[in-house]
């Protein structure tokens, strides 16, 4: 089989040919429909996320038949826990300190085969094409769990409008939420793309929202826009922190977390996470915007998704 591997960090991936994996107990062989591309994959590229072992096929947003059952079936971030410690017994798996995660510690997507793990692989909602389907299985995922950590705040920022933030709008305006998107200065596409799918404003992420955020979720990996989320949020308003890396957050006053504003970050998801989200997405109807590459061209959707030249998510078809 072909598949696009991650040999160290600063090398831009390679194509090459490989055997196709034998699935052991417990583990499915799937053959890849398509497989979403996801900021994670920079950070792995870029070594802000460490790969363990090389050679690595990246890729974590997997949507593949079961090549014994002919299911369509979906493989998302978290590839694996030990299902006995204390996080995992409470409901907190994400948290598992032995956790093992698709496209990092396991083989993922990229590539025309691979293996998964059953107890973490979720059926496809019926509606949805493998091309349609593949951004839901980490940005429809981490975005929902950044939502629910909003509680019920109805004025929510979403800074950084990528694969993510057009998810989780779409979500929060079914929810009767008011969204407001922040988007890089001077992307007007963006910008653009936020209006279309219900933000009520949109704007750059330097200026203040017309009236103060309830909560508001960061996706952009950039930490100087902690103080500039904080300044934009109302007493008792809740900051959170959606991805797996950030640059260093800038010290800012104490004045902008007073008045029982909180901070928190979201680590991975849990399966119950993409039974509800899953479960969800076909009745909002969650519709997502794919740029489809093929299998060779991964190293340029991750070119294109470091420079913002697409709005929405881009998905490697094998």
């Amino acid at each position: 089989m072909r598949a696009m591997v991650f040999e160290g960090v600063g090398r831009p991936l390679r194509l090459i040919e490989r055997p196709r994996p034998a699935p052991g107990p417990g583990q499915v062989l799937l053959r890849v429909e398509a497989c979403g591309v996801c900021r994670t994959d920079l950070h792995l590229l870029d070594g802000e996320v460490t790969v363990r072992e090389v050679p690595r096929v990246l890729g974590h947003q997997i949507v593949g038949v079961d090549v014994a059952t002919g299911r369509r079936i979906g493989v998302p971030w978290l590839g694996w826990t030990c299902g006995a410690c204390g996080y995992c017994t409470s409901g907190r798996e994400n948290l598992c300190e032995q956790a093992r995660f698709t496209g990092c510690d396991i083989d993922g997507g990229l590539a025309e085969y691979t293996v998964a793990d059953t107890r973490f692989c979720f059926p496809i909602p019926d509606g949805y094409s493998p091309l349609q389907a593949a951004p839901l299985l980490c940005a429809g995922l981490i975005g929902f769990r950044s939502l629910r950590m909003c509680g019920d705040a109805t004025r929510l920022g979403l800074y950084g409008f990528g694969a993510a933030a057009h998810i989780i709008a779409q979500v929060a305006r079914w929810q009767g939420r008011r969204v407001f998107a922040f988007v890089r200065p001077g992307d007007d596409a963006a910008r653009l793309f936020a209006l279309q799918l219900g933000a009520e404003w949109a704007g750059d992420s330097s200026v203040a929202p017309p009236e103060p955020l309830d909560a508001a979720i960061v996706f952009a990996p950039d930490g100087a826009l902690v103080p500039t989320a904080l300044r934009a949020l109302a007493a008792g308003g809740t900051l959170v922190l959606g991805g797996i890396h950030m640059s260093d957050i800038p010290s800012f006053p104490y004045e902008l977390l007073w008045h029982e504003r909180s901070i928190r970050s979201v680590a991975n998801l849990t399966r119950r996470d993409g039974e509800e989200f899953l479960g969800l997405a076909p009745r909002v109807p969650v519709r997502t915007q794919v740029h489809p590459y093929p299998l060779e061209a991964a190293g340029q959707a991750l070119d294109d998704l470091r420079a913002g030249r697409f709005t929405g998510a881009a998905v490697i078809t094998p």
